[in-house]
């Protein structure tokens, strides 16, 4: 089976300026996701996706194949589904590249390293008697019990949404087992090929959810600083 890692990496943060090879620890940020790619043991091609000659560079010199991404394809308002679209349309018109799974690895998200990568892929193939089609990691972050939110469909005038069904409601001692919440990492998403062109999306139609990977989706300096600390306090670990 042939599997993409791609790894998309933009040049213009505004919120941390040049932070996709700001240094982490020591290292370029988007070193982490790249060894966590190629150390895979079911990774076959890693290609990073960027606009900018730098982290081109960069990239290029940690061991990572560089696809040159258009400009309209790199503004703020870029949604990353496209851009990994353009990278299996380039690689298919130059190279007659077809793999069968796509990952996408978000650069900002340092502690996921191959061992918590791997875990993810063996998931996804443990799982396809189930007849799912994509995993992505993601932590637990509650229930719905109790909760509401204002409706993202209504914007002049309050109205509210229930998140659980409150006409039914559950004990709060049965919450974690009926009603759990999750939020995705954004540090892994593994999805067929086929099914990423027909959805157009980085999560297919029939989910399964890594749960046991490490969570620092970096977009802040309190981000960076925090990644650092815990990289750093890993290190320190393994020395002695």
């Amino acid at each position: 089976m042939e599997i993409l890692a791609i790894i998309p990496a933009r040049g213009g943060s505004k919120g941390i300026p040049g932070k996709n090879i700001k240094e982490l620890a020591g290292r370029p940020l988007i070193a982490y996701t790249i060894d966590a790619a190629l150390e895979s043991k079911y990774v076959n091609r890693v290609v990073v996706s960027t606009e900018n000659d730098k982290i081109a560079d960069v990239a290029a010199s940690l061991g990572a194949e560089v696809l040159p991404r258009p400009m309209e394809l790199a503004q703020d308002e870029t949604k990353t589904a496209p851009v990994l679209l353009h990278v299996l349309e380039e690689l298919e018109k130059h190279d007659g590249y077809k793999p069968d799974l796509v990952v996408l690895l978000q650069a900002t998200c340092p502690l996921r390293n191959s061992k918590e990568l791997d875990e993810a892929f063996d998931l996804f193939f443990e799982s396809q008697n189930k007849g799912v089609d994509s995993v992505f990691a993601a932590i637990k972050i509650g229930t719905t019990h109790s909760k509401w939110r204002k409706s993202p469909l209504c914007e002049k005038e309050p109205y509210y949404e229930c998140l659980f069904d409150y006409r039914n409601r559950p004990r709060r001692q049965d919450e974690d087992k009926h009603y759990p919440l999750f939020s995705e990492t954004g540090a892994t998403y593994i999805i067929k090929t086929e099914v990423l062109k027909e959805v157009k999306d980085f999560i297919g139609k029939k989910p399964e959810l890594y749960l046991n990977g490490s969570c620092v989706d970096i977009d802040t300096p309190d981000d960076f600083k925090r990644a650092e600390d815990i990289i750093k306090k890993r290190r320190e670990e393994n020395i002695q």
